[in-house]
């Protein structure tokens, strides 16, 4: 299984590239969604991150994805442009949606 990467800027991209991860960068919703489709349709990809940019351009194909899809794994993550207090929120909402309990 590989991991996919939908991120909102050419620094965050760069550095999962590093790490062996592909991705790509969208610039609006419409590109987001697109995206987001076609990695989820891939049976190679059991993961993608997303930063919170870019799920946020994306909130409604995330949200249906999750619900039809088992597979592949949407996970957002923070970039250097978030703010700390932002992160937690991210996580505590993230755990909410998947286990139905408020931290």
């Amino acid at each position: 299984m590989k991991i996919f990467a939908i991120v909102d800027n050419h620094d965050t991209l760069m550095g999962l590239r590093l790490a062996g991860i592909e991705g790509v960068i969208v610039e609006n919703g419409g590109d987001a969604s697109a995206a987001l489709e076609k990695a989820a349709e891939d049976n190679d990809i059991g993961m993608i991150f997303m930063t919170t940019a870019a799920a946020a351009m994306a909130k409604d194909t995330v949200h249906a994805i999750r619900l039809q899809k088992s597979q592949p794994l949407i996970v957002e993550i923070p970039d250097r442009h978030v703010k700390q207090g932002d992160i937690n929120k991210a996580l505590s909402q993230y755990v909410k949606q998947a286990i139905g309990a408020k931290l």
